[in-house]
């Protein structure tokens, strides 16, 4: 295996194990897989997994005055992102659960569920400094040559869409296996999580204002 492809494979892997907590994200997407179909989890994993890209781009270029600036305003970015989250939770706690409404959702407007993956994994600029600890561990911090970064980049950016297709593609395969009744508490569970989120975030939000 060549330098470039062990680079990739590692930062695969990387991509895979900074992907995979369960988060709001993550919530969202079994949410909108369970509502909407298949193709609306997968978009919703490639915003998230575009979002991680570009992280993972300003850690591997070293571009430390867009990371700074992202950590200046984080406060703003937590209350846009809060408001978001809290907007998505009381939607989703409003989802109607039938087998039907969700196949015929199958064909929803995938450009949108795309766009709010991408803007709500860009509004936590914790985010970044999470990728800059972990590229500083493996050693991996503003890589020499703009083709290593770029490897890096694909490279987590490909393993972190990897873990969101298997997540939609586990939760659509036992979608049809369960009852509407469990879809509903799923539903209700799921958007209970994202406002707990949101609210969070605001408070946090909220928080750095008054300091």
């Amino acid at each position: 295996m060549g330098e470039g492809a062990a680079l990739f494979a590692r930062m695969l892997v990387i991509g895979v194990v900074i992907a995979a907590p369960v988060g709001a994200m993550a919530m969202l997407l079994v949410q909108r897989t369970l509502a909407h179909g298949w193709r609306a989890g997968a978009a919703t994993g490639a915003g998230i997994a575009t979002a991680d890209g570009a992280y993972a781009a300003l850690a591997a270029f070293g571009v430390t005055a867009v990371s700074q600036w992202l950590v200046t305003y984080q406060t703003w970015f937590r209350i846009v992102g809060g408001l978001a989250l809290v907007w998505l939770g009381w939607r989703a706690l409003r989802t109607p659960p039938t087998h039907r409404a969700a196949d015929a959702r199958d064909s929803t407007r995938l450009a949108p569920l795309y766009s709010s993956a991408v803007g709500l994994t860009l509004t936590n600029p914790m985010t970044i400094m999470a990728f800059a600890a972990v590229f500083a561990g493996a050693g991996l911090v503003a890589q020499a040559g703009a083709g290593s970064a770029l490897v890096v980049t694909l490279g987590v950016a490909c393993g972190s869409m990897l873990w969101w297709l298997a997540l939609t593609t586990a939760v659509w395969a036992v979608r049809h296996a369960v009852s509407d009744r469990a879809i509903l508490v799923v539903n209700r569970v799921s958007g209970g999580v994202l406002v707990a989120f949101g609210v969070l975030a605001l408070v946090a939000g909220l928080r750095g204002i008054g300091s």
